[in-house]
């Protein structure tokens, strides 16, 4: 195929050489593990001393950005091969871990937990789903993309499938998953920027956007693979070390796996009481008759408006005319500009507060009952088995969207084009199974103790006497935390606490009371995740545009410095560009990295998989299965999605196929996926032997091993 000699410049390293590199590497990493426990310690011993909060966490984020700017400068290159996959050189156990980083995103880190915090038993889909699509990497993708060498998927697809188009709709739905994913990732750096330093979230966004360019910007592959395997190590000790003093102060075991299921017994049993209590049940009603005022003010927005307008008006003129206090004009004043201009904006304003009233006047603030499998009753009435079915359906269709949507991200695929054998990608993606193990099964009981202190601390405090960090999070946005004494109580009731998902890991520490050096490491914890998928997603768009469109179907004599450098340029303005859209905080986390995997899989499963293992698929075939499946997602998103649906003004009403989500998109995608490449095969002619051939030699790919 043209082009695959590129891929392999000079003769092979001996094993000799690979040890006495792997050593080095060891020796290099170990002292460095030293260094930031010791950094950390020293920091805490100063906090102690009076190192105010907000000088910990500028020192915490000027520490880690200048350690990967080091990374960044000292592994520089213009070589295409150490650019594009680090020339080919990671050892298993450092390529899973870079992959690790790489994959545990800002999703992992901070949602993951929060996810299942506010879902429970629910939220264990993507645990499931990340997992699993891991098992499909090792079995299904990685060993053969490695076999067949090159630096892209993009190169993948136009080598196997033959001619531009395949090679064309594979840049474009590889910047498409990349670009959505890095986006989430952006906003989870301003995020935690923001909480570090205090400055504003849309300066923090570019202020961490500084650390994510100096890496990819500079070594590309190189520098990004060294930068991850030091942030794997801040991201996993940061994440740990809070659980396990959180689970030693409310148990005394260090251990919080091992204590999930005694808290989550005594979690399940103060749920029952908060159902029952009398300020909550009060706090309910409340919410209940707000829904019920709304959904009357939305029969004619107009006029309720004019209503408000002209209520407002008149106690603004009467606090006036009877000299009352300052505060309370200021407070009136307030009150009637703070009203919606126009009948759209009373429209959309009154319908997510009627959305959220209908929340809040739930059990539980919404949230289901943490070990309760699935919504519904399976022996319930015809609803309530309704229900159970549509939530154990979404369920699954999560797992698997997940599933194979991990199985084709470009940017964790990438990965295995960096060890320097087949038989090494292999034993890297068993490496990178451990190391994104050690988080997903403690975020389980992370959710767990997080929400016994929110019960058991928390619910029931005096407003006059909540924590700090309540205020400091608020200020970085509302919508993130908030708290409203709505039955004027003193004392705050879980269905007046307003919290979101995004904020428990980087907030956990405050919640158990441990010192702010461990808010700190947290932080720094989440930046590291961030950081390292960002770098890897931007790097991925960057090469899909200079090596797979310039170099393969524009300029095929380019030199190999003059692409590195137009790859630098490209990833520079699509940083800027992501981060733009990231400051606009487009919708939350979760749905932004999920909306990345449905566009994955629906684009690359089929392909790559019947690429790999059916020599009859065509490229006319794989063109149009890749632009139906990504086409249908797309479309499914678009029309079902809330945010997607105010951006592109659609108002049909919303109809779920068979009750799935649009988080679950993706599973219309890959099934439409592998029906059009399947059956398009067959009345299209066979290709030629060349690829057979090609087919033939990866699906042995442990045979002439690299």
């Amino acid at each position: 195929m043209t082009g695959r000699n590129e891929s392999h410049p000079g003769p092979p390293e001996s094993r000799s050489t690979r040890e006495s590199f792997r050593r080095n590497l060891d020796k290099v990493y170990g002292w460095y593990t030293g260094g930031f426990v010791v950094f950390v310690l020293v920091l805490a011993v100063l906090e102690q001393f009076g190192l105010s909060r907000r000088w910990i966490g500028i020192v915490f984020l000027l520490a880690t950005i200048l350690l990967y700017a080091g990374i960044g400068i000292m592994s520089r290159t213009t070589d295409a091969a150490e650019y594009y996959v680090a020339g080919r050189r990671v050892p298993a156990i450092y390529n899973g871990m870079a992959t690790g980083a790489d994959w545990m995103s800002a999703a992992s880190f901070i949602s993951l937990a929060g996810t299942l915090y506010l879902t429970g038993y629910n939220g264990l889909a993507f645990i499931m789903g990340w997992t699993g699509g891991y098992c499909l990497v090792a079995l299904l993708l990685a060993p053969y993309l490695r076999k067949f060498g090159q630096f892209t998927i993009p190169d993948f697809l136009g080598a196997r499938y033959g001619g531009n188009l395949p090679r064309l709709l594979g840049i474009l739905a590889a910047i498409l998953c990349s670009f959505t994913y890095v986006v989430a990732q952006i906003y989870g750096v301003g995020l935690i920027t923001s909480r570090l330093t205090g400055v504003a979230f849309e300066l923090g966004i570019f202020l961490g956007l500084g650390g994510i360019l100096v890496c990819s910007f500079l070594g590309g592959m190189r520098a990004v693979t060294w930068t991850q395997v030091t942030q794997y190590i801040i991201l996993i000790v940061a994440y740990l070390i809070p659980v396990m003093w959180l689970s030693m102060k409310q148990v005394g075991t260090p251990i919080p796996q091992a204590v999930y299921g005694f808290q989550l017994e005594k979690v399940s049993a103060m749920e029952q009481r908060l159902m029952d209590d009398p300020s909550e049940i009060e706090v309910r009603e409340i919410f209940r008759r707000r829904s019920v005022e709304l959904a009357e003010k939305l029969k004619d927005p107009r006029a309720a408006l004019a209503i408000d307008k002209a209520e407002a008006a008149r106690k603004s003129a009467d606090l006036k005319s009877a000299h009352a206090p300052d505060a309370d004009i200021v407070a009136a004043e307030k009150a009637l500009y703070g009203l919606p201009k126009d009948e759209a904006a009373a429209r959309r304003s009154w319908t997510a507060a009627r959305a959220v009233a209908d929340t809040k006047a739930k059990p539980l603030n919404g949230m289901p009952r943490h070990a309760q499998q699935f919504s519904g009753d399976p022996d319930g009435d015809a609803s309530e088995k309704a229900e159970y079915e549509n939530s154990r359906r979404n369920f699954l269709a999560l797992v698997v969207c997940l599933m194979l949507g991990t199985a084709a991200l470009p940017h964790i695929l990438m990965r295995y084009y960096t060890t320097p054998s087949v038989k090494e990608a292999r034993e890297s993606v068993t490496w990178s199974l451990f190391f994104i193990f050690l988080l997903y099964v403690t975020a389980p009981a992370l959710a767990v103790l997080v929400k016994y202190e929110v019960f058991h601390v928390l619910v029931g405090t005096p407003f006059d006497q909540l924590p700090q960090w309540m205020t400091a999070w608020s200020k970085v946005d509302p919508n993130l935390l908030s708290v409203v004494d709505v039955n004027r109580d003193n004392i705050l009731q879980l269905n007046e606490l307003s919290i979101g998902g995004d904020i428990i890991v980087l907030a956990m520490p405050e919640i158990g009371g441990l010192p702010y050096v461990i808010s700190a490491l947290v932080a720094a914890g989440g930046l590291a995740a961030a950081l390292s998928t960002a770098d890897g997603l931007l790097l991925t768009i960057a090469s899909a545009l200079s090596h797979d469109l310039y170099y393969k179907m524009i300029d095929p004599n380019a030199s190999t410095a003059r692409r590195v450098t137009i790859s630098k340029v490209l990833l520079l303005i699509v940083a800027l560009c992501a981060a733009y859209l990231a400051a606009q905080k487009p919708a939350d986390i979760l749905f932004l990295v999920s909306a990345a995997f449905s566009f994955a899989a629906a684009a690359f499963f089929p392909a790559l998989t019947l690429g790999i293992f059916w020599k009859r698929a065509t490229g006319v075939a794989a063109s149009l299965g890749m632009a139906a499946g990504l086409g249908i997602t797309f479309y499914y998103m678009l029309m079902t999605q809330p945010w997607l649906r105010e951006i592109f003004r659609v108002t049909k009403p919303v109809e779920l196929w068979w009750g799935i989500q649009p988080i679950s998109a993706g599973v219309f995608g890959v099934a439409l996926g592998f029906a059009v490449i399947f059956l398009v095969s067959l009345v299209t002619p066979k290709p030629g032997r060349e690829v057979e051939n090609l087919v033939e030699d990866l699906r042995y790919p442990c045979r002439n091993d690299r």
